[in-house]
C-alpha cells in the first residue's frame, strides 16, 4: 500500500466512525410529512419513487391525485397493476386552465380530500401520496385548517407525501422533509413538448 493509499483509507476510516457515531443517534421512528414543491419538474416523479420503495417492500400504498384529471398516465397504468397493495383515486377533472369553472374545481378538491381523509386513518396503509395537493391550496379550494388539522389527526406511523408547487408556508413548517426542486433547464421552453415516460 502507498504512502497515498494508507492517507485514503485513514481518512475514510475517520468519516465512516463519525458517520456510525451519527447514524448510531437517530432511533426515533415516525410517520413522515413530507412535501415535494418548487418550480423545476420531478415533484411527483420523487412521489412515483417512494412509490416504488413502498411496494418494492410489500406495503400498502394510497394515491389521490387531485388535479391530473383522467390523463393516461404511466404512474398510474404501473400503480393499477397491483391491485392488493394500492388504493389510487383519480378525482381532479383536469387543470385548472383546463376546467375554468371555479365551483367545479373546489367539488372536486373537496370529494379528494374527503377520500384522503379516510386514507390517512386507514390502518392498513404504509404512506399515502396526495399528488398536486399543493395546487388545491394555493387557489383556496380546500380550506388549509382543515388539511394541516388532518394531518395533525393522521395515524402516527403513516407516511405522506404532497406534491405540488407554491406550498404553503404552514405546510413547510409542518413537514418533516420538504424538497423544493428547482427550474434549471427545461425543453419546453425550447417548443418541445411533453414526452411518453418523462412527463406522463
Amino acid at each position: 500500500m502507498t504512502d497515498s493509499d494508507a492517507t485514503h483509507a485513514l481518512k475514510k476510516a475517520r468519516i465512516k466512525a463519525a458517520k456510525d457515531k451519527l447514524y448510531a443517534s437517530k432511533t426515533i421512528e415516525k410517520g413522515l410529512l413530507i412535501v415535494h414543491t418548487g418550480t423545476g419538474k420531478g415533484k411527483s416523479t420523487a412521489a412515483w419513487g417512494l412509490a416504488m420503495r413502498t411496494l418494492g417492500h410489500g406495503l400498502k400504498l394510497g394515491v389521490i391525485q387531485f388535479v391530473k384529471g383522467r390523463r393516461d398516465t404511466g404512474e398510474r397504468r404501473l400503480l393499477e397493476r397491483f391491485p392488493d397493495l394500492v388504493k389510487i383515486k383519480v378525482m381532479g377533472e383536469g387543470f385548472t386552465w383546463e376546467t375554468q369553472d371555479r365551483a367545479r374545481d373546489i367539488a372536486a378538491a373537496e370529494a379528494a380530500f374527503a377520500e384522503a381523509e379516510a386514507m390517512l386513518q386507514d390502518p392498513s396503509l404504509h404512506m399515502v401520496i396526495l399528488d398536486e395537493l399543493n395546487i388545491v391550496l394555493r387557489y383556496d379550494y380546500l380550506p388549509l385548517a382543515r388539511v394541516l388539522g388532518a394531518f395533525r389527526t393522521k395515524r402516527p406511523d403513516l407516511h405522506v407525501v404532497v406534491t405540488g408547487r407554491n406550498a404553503k408556508p404552514e405546510l413547510i413548517e409542518m413537514a418533516d422533509l420538504v424538497t423544493e426542486m428547482t427550474l434549471v433547464k427545461h425543453p419546453f421552453r425550447a417548443g418541445v413538448k411533453g414526452q411518453l415516460g418523462v412527463e406522463f
